[in-house]
């Protein structure tokens, strides 16, 4: 996702600084990363009871609702527990949280994305352009992509 949003568009602020940053299974390393800004939004898969896959979920990460876990993530150390550790240290600055419920490859151990994650990613995306226009940015499309066209090169980009 993060590296779709990079590709398609183009944030415009005289006031904000914006980056979108592929953390991808860094966690803890991200915490040097996370202090740094003044408002931070999280990309992640999440856990919920009795979700259905592709469903998507936006909350402040200071009120995570009960039914919400990073479980089963591709994280060591999962999202949740960094954000935790930033906010012990009192260096979390204002996070928000939009997670999708994943599709847990099973028995079909296919890397392709599922109709219902590819359309929860389109959510995703409202949501986070959403807020980052909140902050009077302006977004300008670059290149008309989804995060399917994206996804099977995101091992060639660039990254930590």
């Amino acid at each position: 996702m993060a590296n779709m949003l990079n590709q398609k568009y183009e944030f415009v602020s005289k006031e904000h600084t914006i980056d979108v940053v592929d953390g991808g299974t860094l966690a803890t390393r991200l915490i040097p990363i996370i202090t740094e800004y003044d408002h931070v939004i999280i990309m992640d898969c999440v856990s919920v009871d009795d979700a259905k896959i592709g469903e998507v979920y936006f909350f402040d990460f200071n009120k995570v609702p009960d039914y919400i876990t990073w479980e089963g993530s591709a994280h060591e150390v999962e999202m949740l527990q960094t954000l935790q550790m930033i906010e012990l240290m009192g260096d979390l600055p204002p996070t928000k949280i939009v997670g999708i419920v994943p599709y847990v490859i099973g028995e079909n151990s296919t890397f392709e994305m599922t109709p219902e994650v590819l359309k929860g990613a389109k959510l995703m995306e409202k949501v986070v352009i959403d807020f980052v226009r909140e902050f009077d940015v302006n977004i300008e499309l670059k290149k008309e992509l989804t995060v399917n066209d994206v996804a099977s090169q995101t091992y060639l980009l660039e990254g930590f």
